[in-house]
């Protein structure tokens, strides 16, 4: 029995997964148990921003697996700490929680705009607005926050307190409001949505807002952050800060992190005991995080995205003059999303025999979103294939 015979028979089936086995990864290069390469535009769906294997990764996880893997929160690990301070002192925030994956980090978000306004169980407030096309996870809370039918199916009942509205449309947040609600949380680029950006002066009105009425404003910059849009983290392109924010994927550049920043009047709202994780921020996957947020932090790293993205949307660009079938071409940093006027999986394909592996959002949509190493002459090598397949 192979691999995917296995993985077929003996896990749950709820991944449409493609005929591939990957067995070694080295920078933005993948190889199948056929010996084939492949030039990765996905990263682990914007995961392994630094690549495969990286040796600055690689080294810090075979230091720290053989020093300290695990103990719990009840104690102090030096891991932790560091990258709670670099975390801060690169950031809005004050306070750090960790967690193990973006959902665990949105769903302490939403936990935390809540009892922030009910530690004394007297206020009422505890609704929370969120965007349509937002993608916040699996869990109950953060699908209920998604605005994506699709990841709701059968899931009924879902949880209470959750408005979903049109994205960049202040009015219809504005009509939104009332006194029972605590917060917002929005992506600043929707990703599953379709790579989408929100409008900067939308924003501006959003914080604004959210002042004038004493909202908590949550940036879920799980796909944004770490780089992915060419700062280090989204809402910077904006010069917008919100209350709380959250990460993950890119954190541990593949190791499974989440973590939710908040101001120090937010972080209030949790007290000793509100709120836990057992394996949140181990000294593993911490020490493998402060690695990567050293890399990814520089500031001539953070420039080279910027400058990598925009080279690969101008290249995209120039393929939309030529063929029709191309309606836009979207994004920030490299996060990058191509809208097409037929069905998106098919070019997919295409391009995974052509060895590019990129995938498909909201049925017309390509996205791409490389390791932050990605190279010119790799993405040149992309858009030539994309070319010929169009």
């Amino acid at each position: 029995m192979n691999t995917i015979e296995k993985t077929d028979q003996y896990i749950f089936n709820t991944y449409g997964r493609i005929k591939k086995v990957f067995v070694k990864g080295e920078g933005s290069t993948l190889w199948d148990e056929d010996g084939k390469k492949y030039t990765d535009f996905l990263a682990g769906i914007a995961v392994c921003s630094l690549g495969h294997c990286h040796p600055s990764i690689t080294e810090t996880i075979t230091h720290q697996a053989s020093t300290l893997i695990h103990v719990s929160n009840l104690y102090y690990t030096q891991p932790q700490a560091d990258l709670a301070k670099m975390l801060v002192e690169k950031s809005f925030a004050d306070r750090v929680f960790f967690a193990n994956s973006g959902a665990e980090a949105n769903e302490a978000a939403i936990k935390l705009a809540r009892r922030y306004f009910n530690r004394d169980d007297g206020n009422k407030r505890y609704k929370i607005i969120s965007m349509k096309q937002s993608f916040h996870g699996r869990t109950m809370a953060t699908l209920t926050a998604t605005g994506q039918d699709k990841i709701k199916y059968g899931f009924n009942p879902l949880l209470d307190g959750f408005i979903h509205i049109p994205f960049n449309d202040i009015n219809a947040l504005k009509d939104a409001l009332d006194d029972t609600v605590c917060g917002v949380i929005m992506e600043p680029v929707q990703g599953e949505g379709g790579v989408v950006a929100a409008d900067p002066q939308y924003l501006k009105s959003v914080r604004e807002l959210c002042d004038k009425e004493g909202l908590l404003l949550i940036f879920d910059e799980v796909q944004t952050g770490m780089g992915r849009c060419g700062r280090l983290f989204a809402h910077e392109i904006y010069d917008i800060k919100p209350d709380i924010m959250t990460l993950a994927k890119a954190l541990a550049n593949g190791l499974p992190m989440g973590a939710m920043l908040a101001t120090e009047k937010a972080a209030q709202g949790f007290t000793i005991g509100s709120h836990a994780s057992t394996f949140g921020g181990t000294p593993l996957v911490a020490s493998v995080a402060l690695t990567a947020l050293s890399i990814i932090s520089k500031p001539q790293f953070l420039q080279e995205c910027r400058e990598k993205g925009q080279y690969f949307r101008e290249r995209l660009n120039s393929l939309k003059h030529n063929y029709t079938v191309i309606k836009d071409v979207r994004g920030e940093g490299l996060l990058v999303g191509m809208e097409l006027n037929i069905e998106a999986a098919p070019i997919v394909e295409k391009c995974l025999e052509k060895g590019f592996i990129i995938n498909a959002i909201q049925g017309n949509t390509l996205r791409f979103a490389p390791p932050l190493i990605i190279t010119k002459g790799e993405i040149d090598s992309l858009v030539e294939a994309l070319k010929s397949i169009l």
